[in-house]
């Protein structure tokens, strides 16, 4: 695979083909990228909404009014839209969850590594939460690895698709309960087959020059 062929022919698509759904397979691709995205500290403080129906995005079309009117379409006419999540806050249930669930898995060669754990995510939580106070903002850059990873791998399985912060996270919240499970939207993604309105498909892609980017070290 070409990885820097998917980078530069990869876009945001602005319309989608309602007609073409992503086979149940290839959502569940998604799914693994999704919950194998990389985190900080292995946190994980997200949780994904997945959409396939028309009712259910006719739901999240909801947060779309108003001055994000302009995204209803494209929650609407793609296949399927993702909702991404993250938490209210780092508490010690779900940093004990990890723990089993990395305990379980292997990841503890030696009985105190997974001590060494818990007291390492431990002082990287109380950083944020206490020290430098941006707990929420450093869970949310977790959750654009997430999103980061989920475009890429869209890429790669020949989708298109379109990350939108354009929307109203109370309402959706409303919508489904999201406050009451500990959770905040942060950002959607609707994902399908680029229908022929995407003014977006047409236009060449442009970036700053790598010479403005890149200082060699």
């Amino acid at each position: 695979m070409d990885i820097a062929t998917l980078a530069t022919t990869r876009h945001t698509a602005k319309d989608f083909d309602p007609g073409r759904k992503i086979p149940g397979p290839v959502i569940g691709q998604l799914r693994i990228l999704l919950r194998y995205s990389p985190s900080s500290i292995n946190s994980q403080p997200w949780h994904f909404g997945m959409a396939g129906t028309a009712a259910a995005k006719a739901r999240i079309a909801k947060a779309a009014t108003g001055p994000y009117a302009y995204n209803a379409p494209k929650i609407q006419n793609a296949s399927h839209v993702v909702v991404i999540c993250v938490r209210a806050g780092m508490d010690d249930a779900h940093l004990d969850a990890i723990l089993a669930q990395e305990q379980k898995d292997g990841r503890f060669p030696l009985p105190e590594d997974m001590e060494k754990q818990r007291k390492s995510r431990l002082a990287y939580v109380a950083l944020h939460r206490d020290v430098r106070r941006d707990l929420p903002h450093w869970m949310e850059k977790q959750a654009y690895l997430a999103l980061g990873t989920l475009l890429l791998g869209a890429a790669a399985l020949g989708l298109d698709a379109c990350p939108m912060e354009g929307f109203d996270p109370d309402v959706l919240s409303n919508e489904f309960s999201f406050g009451s499970k500990g959770l905040r939207p942060v950002v959607l993604v609707a994902l399908g087959t680029r229908g022929a309105g995407d003014w977006n498909a047409k236009l060449p892609k442009s970036r700053l020059l790598a010479e403005a980017l890149f200082t060699e070290l």
